[in-house]
């Protein structure tokens, strides 16, 4: 996916802005792995080789993308992931 791609997209639910956090890319900047936020319902949307997983809520497994969710931990920055939305945890992530 390309950084631009963001400009295109938003909450397929409120219609807000989504926040990019990049987690991989390619040589040519495109990114690999990731994941959109909303800003407004803080729901969080999976980027897999590069195509943003975007469907609703009733159409995810939250078990299919614990993995994921796991492995971004450190890119959570303190929060956690319930109902497919960031969630503040009240802790502050310190190893950034």
């Amino acid at each position: 996916m390309r950084t631009s791609t963001i400009d295109k997209l938003c909450c397929p639910f409120d219609k807000n802005d989504l926040e990019l956090t990049s987690i991989s890319k390619d040589i040519e900047g495109k990114i690999i792995e990731g994941f959109l936020s909303c800003k407004k319902c803080k729901r969080i949307y999976p980027i897999i080789k590069g195509i943003p997983i975007m469907n609703p809520d009733e159409y995810r497994e939250l078990k299919l993308e614990a993995p994921l969710i796991e492995k971004w931990n450190k890119h959570l920055k303190g929060k956690k992931v319930e109902n497919f939305r960031l969630v503040d945890t009240g802790v502050n992530n310190l190893e950034e």
